[in-house]
């Protein structure tokens, strides 16, 4: 199933973000051994800050850390690398056009920057670890943006001008770790061909990541995981902003009831009585673009979009402790005030059976 829609605003009050430690400039470089999201105070200005360990958005909860940015009243910043390379033995991933496009969305904006500096794995032998960014770069970009008078979209496309220039110092920084510690990265011959693709300027790189996206996404569209319990049917969600941008996504689930179109974002733990809270902020990102979605079609006909959020569990609805308790408190007060639902271990969205006692008490 192909869903075509539109985005023309985002509204959305996150209830889950934690509270962020607020941090000096002066100690921004030890930042980031200790917090994923934080809060940066700079000439009597304050920024919430956040950090993705890779560009790749199905690694260490990029999503969860930039939610928990999105209770903070002033600018939001993330940074990403271009590129993380973690040896032969690792993984590589490039950031993709998709990305930016997303934090555009969510009024979030973006610094590219690359990592400069790592340490041998202490188990394979051509593995890098604990990799570092470049921080005069970040903290030189920083600088840039106080001063900066436009929104969030056009920041991301201006950064997306010196993406060649990053994708090369990223690329440098790597040969100079590979020699430096003696081990093998992944081919650079490849790596410089995408680099000398993302030089050519960023329409370029909007076309080529655009495209990798939707080829990504169409094999998610037909690959079901073993860990997800699902039951409806999976789809592409094809989004269109006011700029004219379009977004490749993939719905877990999607039912059509009537004129309801149910998209169903799904959370799955195997041994837990409930996902884990970064799972379900996970969810939540995909809550608020779902909320906001308009001029929902499929094959022309058109809907009204009822998104869900979907957490199961392997071992059965259990007795909720007093945080697992109030997580649910506030989930459901989030669900209420943005306009989606919840629903645990299988209930169907329009079911009334909600058994006492349970986490099913929290459905809406």
């Amino acid at each position: 199933m192909d869903i075509l829609a539109e985005i023309k605003g985002l509204k959305y009050k996150p209830l889950l973000c934690r509270e962020l430690n607020v941090f000096d400039f002066d100690a921004f470089d030890e930042v980031f051994s200790t917090d994923a999201t934080f809060i940066l105070e700079i000439n009597k200005n304050r920024l919430a800050v956040s950090w993705w360990v890779s560009p790749k958005r199905t690694r260490s909860y990029p999503y969860t850390r930039v939610y928990d940015s999105l209770g903070f009243s002033g600018k939001k910043i993330t940074l990403i690398p271009i590129v993380k390379d973690e040896g032969k033995e690792g993984d590589r991933d490039i950031l993709q056009w998709d990305t930016i496009s997303l934090m555009s969305l969510l009024g979030v904006y973006v610094i590219i920057s690359y990592y400069a500096d790592a340490s041998r794995s202490p188990r394979y032998r051509h593995k890098i670890t604990d990799q570092r960014f470049d921080f005069n770069h970040i903290k030189s970009e920083i600088q840039k943006l106080l001063s900066y008078q436009s929104d969030a979209l056009h920041w991301n496309l201006s950064q997306l001008d010196n993406v060649g220039k990053i994708g090369q110092k990223s690329l440098k920084s790597y040969l100079d770790i590979s020699e430096r510690l003696d081990v093998e990265m992944h081919s650079f011959e490849s790596a410089e061909r995408r680099i000398n693709q993302l030089l050519e300027g960023k329409e370029i790189f909007m076309g080529l990541s655009r495209n990798l996206a939707e080829k990504a996404q169409k094999r998610e569209s037909i690959t079901t995981q073993p860990k997800e319990h699902l039951g409806g049917e999976k789809a592409r969600l094809i989004v269109k902003n006011y700029l004219g941008g379009y977004y490749y996504l993939t719905c877990d689930e999607v039912e059509i009831h009537g004129e309801n179109l149910y998209l169903i974002e799904g959370k799955h733990t195997k041994t837990s009585n409930l996902p884990s809270l970064g799972d379900v902020k996970d969810g939540l990102l995909k809550m608020m673009l779902f909320t906001n979605l308009e001029d929902v079609k499929v094959d022309g006909v058109n809907y009204n979009p009822v998104p869900i959020l979907k957490l199961t569990t392997g071992s059965g609805i259990k007795p909720l402790n007093e945080s697992k308790s109030e997580m649910l408190d506030v989930l459901k007060r989030e669900a209420k005030t943005n306009g989606f639902r919840v629903v645990i271990n299988g209930l169907h969205p329009k079911s009334q059976c909600r058994p006492r006692q349970h986490p099913a008490d929290y459905l809406r």
